[in-house]
């Protein structure tokens, strides 16, 4: 946006539609008024009237879908996440589909949906030294989106051992969780019992794949997460690099304050 934009009639038309949705005058969801009705009202060109449109799109409190207009910006529930996601008794149950593809599954309690994209692929560096293992090894890459309501909310993608997960349903690449408690719980059978976590948190823009995908309105950041899960005598069994949509994530954390 050129400075001249957020300057003159289009800055004030801007602040009047700011201040309308900030307030709740207009609702998540809400249709603004057309371009030609704004400028009528204001008594400006349609090209000034645009200009305060894409100053609302470009602060991300509003999307414009073609051929039908703009609209506020729908809220999503935002979702809390923090060390408890990784109980040992939550491995047991699942908050997505099981099995989006087969009726016949038991599904736990069901919040969403869950596709992905199973392939062996060589590790590259980044994945080698998370694994401590060699470059160009074998590791299974598990490839996930995320939705609820419909809605997609993050993606994760997960990388193992070739020789931890084969023949498990952490390979299976149909909708939903792997087997009945997800990785952990088969990692844990495997004899590799998930027992400790780093997460790292990055913010930052999204790619043009990652907006389009999550699809994300003008304007909004992801937040990226990379995991390493080990066990308690420290050897990493997962890689995890997900990709979360800004508005609809918090972490929360608490810990012993250290020494």
């Amino acid at each position: 946006m050129s400075p001249e934009a957020l300057t003159g009639p289009s800055a004030r038309i801007a602040a009047d539609l700011r201040s309308a949705i900030l307030e709740g005058r207009l609702a998540p969801g809400a249709k603004l008024p057309p371009v030609r009705t704004l400028a009528d009202q204001y008594g400006v060109s349609r090209n000034t009237a645009v200009k305060a449109i894409a100053q609302l799109r470009s602060e991300g409190l509003i999307v414009t879908k073609y051929g039908s207009g703009a609209y506020v910006r729908d809220e999503h529930p935002v979702r809390w996440l923090g060390p408890d996601r990784y109980a040992r008794s939550r491995w047991a149950t699942t908050t997505v589909e099981v099995r989006a593809d087969d009726p016949s599954s038991d599904a736990a309690q069901i919040q969403g949906g869950q596709t992905q994209e199973v392939n062996r692929v060589d590790a590259d560096e980044r994945i080698a030294a998370a694994l401590e293992i060699e470059v160009g090894a074998p590791v299974i890459e598990r490839a996930r989106v995320i939705t609820r309501a419909d809605v997609p909310t993050h993606t994760m993608t997960s990388y193992y051992r070739a020789e931890d997960v084969e023949d498990t349903p952490i390979c299976d690449p149909r909708p939903g969780i792997a087997g009945r408690g997800g990785g952990f719980a088969i990692l844990a059978e495997r004899g590799l019992e998930p027992a400790e976590v780093t997460e790292e948190l990055r913010a930052r823009m999204p790619t043009p794949d990652e907006a389009e995908l999550l699809e994300l309105p003008p304007g909004e950041p992801v937040v990226e997460l990379r995991r390493i899960t080990r066990t308690a005598n420290g050897r990493p069994i997962e890689y995890a690099v997900g990709v979360h949509a800004a508005s609809r994530f918090g972490w929360r954390f608490t810990y012993p304050i250290p020494d």
